[in-house]
């Protein structure tokens, strides 16, 4: 029995395919595009894609599972859910879990709680330092070796710049990418917001925008130093941008991501005390994020993440100085790029789709993001005409600590397929 996505729209930028086609799909894997309206029989599945876009599997390089230690805001099972519904058919969990994920014992136990309980694949991402403190570099050869995909402290800055300096060197030895959290944690200290008119008006601690930049600066010259390979992860302010674009320039190795909330809202947000709008780096100004857009549109920024940050409830019902920073993203991420990004003109849909797929497939050395002939059956389907109010009805995620609830969004996943199987259909995760 074969599986058949019919009369869809296929963009596969990997492979510069943008075209109505229909996909085949044998034993897990993509066995053919083309038209196969003669070939189907009464054994087979089909899935009626028309009028509707498919896209190679979604893939979100940021995103925290919290799985070991911190069960109560995240499982690997709720949070895989979680991304099945919002299209994502790969994660990659970065590792400040309880313990922090900074040995091969921790690597090799992602990888098999995501095989028994996991609905997408799932990647881990392996600490720079020994309990992400900052002091001494983890196991990274280790890991590297039992399959982390890339290291960081994310959460949390690497602080020591001989300690950034070995981390970049290490990694670069074992060929994989450092994910720098940017942030200098003396200017950012006890901060709860951007740093401007809305912290004064509001009576809110700020934290300035050169908090990242100066971090920004500084790991783009260690990398360039040690010919390594960095990404900056969740980029939020426009000194930010120009740095990473100037550091391009000079041909180092560096690229960086934007999350939804940091292009949907800015630190305006915050004005209600709604402790769902806390996250860091925090919402910025209107000219922070138009130099994102002007990133993503001119190429300096190439990915897109969602920073997937739950929370319980408890944690998240206290006052605005006292609940933890995050946002749960998963699950509206596509919507909200789609609407900031591919109806404000700002990326093309090629572009926007390959940002999300073959981007950080090859930033990360990751398979996926692409519907070559061969390739895992890792695809989504998305319907850009549905429309829907985000509710906590049907939330996978155990972090309900969004602050779009209420709004109407357009463009939806639809169908999310990993290794041929499908574990979303019709906005209803299936397992």
């Amino acid at each position: 029995m074969a599986l058949y996505i019919k009369g869809g729209r296929v963009i596969d930028p990997a492979n510069g395919i943008n075209k109505i086609a229909d996909i085949k799909i044998e034993e897990g894997l993509i066995a053919a595009i083309g038209d196969f309206a003669g070939a189907i029989t009464e054994a087979d599945e089909v899935i009626d894609a028309t009028g509707k876009l498919v896209t190679p599997g979604l893939i979100d390089i940021h995103c925290h599972l919290r799985e070991p230690g911190l069960e109560a805001k995240e499982t690997i099972a709720t949070g895989t859910r979680a991304a099945a519904r919002g299209g994502f058919t790969a994660v990659c969990a970065m590792p400040n879990t309880k313990p922090v994920c900074d040995s091969q014992t921790g690597v090799e136990f992602i990888y098999n709680r995501a095989q028994a309980t996991g609905l997408v694949r799932v990647y881990p991402i392996g600490a720079i330092t020994k309990g992400s403190d900052g002091q001494e570099l983890a196991e990274m050869a280790d890991m590297a070796a039992c399959g982390a995909v890339a290291f960081s402290d994310d959460g949390r800055p690497v602080p020591r710049s001989d300690i950034m300096r070995l981390g970049l060197q290490y990694a670069q030895m074992v060929d994989k990418v450092i994910i720098s959290h940017c942030e200098d944690p003396e200017l950012a200290k006890d901060g709860v917001m951007h740093e401007g008119y809305w912290s004064t008006v509001l009576g809110l601690r700020g934290i300035p925008a050169a908090a990242e930049a100066i971090m920004v600066a500084r790991d783009i010259l260690l990398a360039e130093s040690a010919g390594a390979k960095l990404h900056i992860a969740h980029v939020s302010t426009a000194r930010s941008v120009e740095l990473i674009r100037q550091a391009q320039w000079r041909g180092v190795n560096v690229t960086g991501e934007v999350c939804p909330h940091h292009l949907a809202l800015t630190d305006a947000a915050v004005e209600g005390f709604h402790t769902a709008t806390k996250v860091n780096p925090p919402l910025r100004s209107d000219k922070d994020i138009e130099a994102l857009r002007s990133a993503l549109n001119d190429g300096t920024l190439t990915i897109l993440a969602t920073d997937h940050a739950p929370h319980t409830a408890e944690e998240k019902a206290c006052e605005y100085n006292y609940a933890p920073f995050g946002i749960s993203g998963l699950e509206t991420a596509w919507p909200l790029f789609w609407r900031e990004l591919v109806e404000a003109g700002v990326m093309t849909l090629p572009s926007f789709v390959a940002a999300l797929t073959v981007a950080p497939a090859k930033r990360l050395g990751l398979p996926g993001g692409t519907l070559s002939v061969g390739a895992a059956a890792d695809v989504t389907v998305i319907d850009p005409e549905h429309t829907e109010t985000v509710t906590l009805e049907n939330w996978q995620s155990k972090g309900k600590n969004t602050p779009f609830v209420g709004q109407i969004l357009r463009s939806w996943p639809v169908t999310t397929i990993v290794g041929g199987r499908v574990v979303m259909r019709d906005r209803q995760v299936i397992g």
